[in-house]
C-alpha cells in the first residue's frame, strides 16, 4: 500500500494527493509551514492523516528553533502548534495529536532542549505507526461484519492514504479479503474535489481489491436494485452521542441506507472521537473555496463566473442512522460510545457482534 506520509532524513515526506491519478509525486518538506499549507491545500488530507502530518510538522519546527531555553523553547513553538491548529476545523485529529505533543513537553520538562526535540521528532513517527496497527484493529473488529460475496459502498476516501496506512473505512475490507472472502468496492467519485474517484479507486486497484466507480447520485438507485450490500465510511469527528462528521454527502448515504435497511457503518479510531461534544450540531463545520465547486481540478470551469456557491466539506449523520461504529477496540453502538471514554468500562459488555 502507498504511505501517503512519512518522516525521511529528518524531512517529512508527503504524497501530493491533488495530483492523483494522473501522478505519483511525492513531496519532501523541512519547513512547518509548508506542512500546514500542504494539509489546507489537500496535499495530505483525511483525518488519522493529517494528525500525523501536523505531529510531524511541530517536529520540523522543533528543530528550527535555536536556543538552549526550554521555556523559551516552548514559547517559540507555540505559533507552529496554533498554525497546525487553525488548518482544518473539523477534523479532531490535528487538535489530539497537538494535546498529544503539547502533554510530551509537559511531562518531560526537566529535559534538556535537544532531548525535547528528539522526543518530538519520535513522536510524529509514533504516531504514524500506532495509526498502521489501529486501523489493523478497525479491521479485525470490522470484517466480522462483512459477508463472502458483499458489496461494500464507501464514501470520499478512508483508505491507506488517508491513513498511516491500510485505511479506516477500507480496513474491514482489506481485512476481509485475507480471510479468503470474496469483497468488492463501490466507490462514490464524492463531488466536488472526486477523492472517491481520483484516490479511492485509485488506491484500491493498486491493492487489487475489484472496484466500481459511480456518480454519488448513482447510490440510491443501486441500493433499490439490491447491488449494495453495506456502507462502510470513515469520520473526521465523532461525538459523544454516535452523532458522525464525514465528507459532504455522507448524511444522504445514510438516509438511503435506512430506507433500503441496508447497514450503515463508521470506522472511527479514538482519536477521531470528540468526547468533550454531546452532539453532531456543536461540531465546527468547514466550508471551503467556492472554485472546488464551478472547477473541476481548478481548471475547467463548469459554473457560470459569479454564481453563489455553498462549499461545506463536511455533514453531520445523526446516530439515529448509525448501524456500528468499528473502532480498535471493537465495534459499538453508537448509544454506547460515550462509555469508552470511562477507563472503568467493561468493554465486553458493550461490544457487539453481527
Amino acid at each position: 500500500m502507498v504511505r501517503a506520509i512519512d518522516w525521511v532524513n529528518g524531512k517529512v515526506r508527503m504524497l501530493d494527493q491533488t495530483r492523483l491519478p494522473l501522478e505519483v509525486r511525492f513531496v519532501d518538506i523541512d519547513d512547518y509551514k509548508v506542512v500546514a499549507e500542504g494539509i489546507k491545500k489537500l496535499w495530505i488530507r483525511g483525518a488519522p492523516a493529517i494528525g500525523i502530518a501536523s505531529a510531524m510538522g511541530i517536529a520540523l519546527a522543533a528543530i528550527d528553533i535555536n536556543t538552549s531555553d526550554v521555556e523559551t523553547f516552548k514559547k517559540e513553538l507555540e505559533p507552529a502548534i496554533d498554525t497546525m491548529i487553525g488548518t482544518r476545523p473539523t477534523a479532531i485529529n490535528i487538535r489530539w495529536a497537538m494535546d498529544r505533543i503539547k502533554m510530551l513537553m509537559e511531562s518531560n520538562s526537566d529535559r534538556s532542549v535537544n532531548e525535547l526535540k528528539a522526543m518530538l521528532i519520535e513522536e510524529g513517527q509514533k504516531i504514524l505507526n500506532e495509526d498502521i496497527e489501529i486501523n489493523r484493529s478497525i479491521g479485525k473488529w470490522g470484517a466480522d461484519f462483512l459477508k463472502d460475496g458483499d458489496t461494500v459502498l464507501t464514501h470520499c476516501n478512508a483508505g491507506a492514504l488517508a491513513t498511516g496506512g491500510y485505511g479506516t473505512a477500507t480496513a474491514p475490507i482489506h481485512v476481509s479479503i485475507e480471510q479468503g472472502k470474496r469483497i468488492s468496492v463501490i466507490a462514490d467519485e464524492t463531488r466536488p474535489v472526486l477523492q472517491g474517484a481520483r484516490l479511492t479507486a485509485w488506491e484500491l486497484m493498486q491493492a487489487g481489491v475489484p472496484v466500481t466507480l459511480i456518480t454519488d447520485n448513482s447510490a440510491g438507485a443501486l441500493m433499490k436494485k439490491g447491488y449494495i450490500d453495506a456502507v462502510i465510511v470513515g469520520t473526521d469527528r465523532t461525538v459523544a452521542n454516535g452523532d458522525v462528521a464525514n465528507k459532504i454527502g455522507t448524511y444522504s448515504v445514510a438516509v438511503l441506507c435506512k430506507e433500503h435497511s441496508i447497514p450503515f457503518y463508521v470506522a472511527a479510531p479514538i482519536s477521531s472521537i470528540d468526547f468533550s461534544l454531546d452532539n453532531g450540531e456543536l461540531i465546527p463545520i468547514e466550508e471551503r473555496d467556492s472554485s472546488e465547486v464551478t472547477l473541476v481540478s481548478g481548471e475547467c470551469r463548469i459554473a457560470p463566473e459569479g454564481v453563489n456557491v455553498i462549499n461545506m466539506a463536511f455533514d453531520v449523520t445523526p446516530a439515529e442512522y448509525v448501524t456500528a461504529i468499528f473502532t480498535e477496540k471493537g465495534a459499538f453502538r453508537p448509544s454506547d460510545l460515550a462509555k469508552l471514554a470511562d477507563e472503568g468500562t467493561d468493554l465486553e459488555k458493550i461490544r457487539i457482534s453481527p
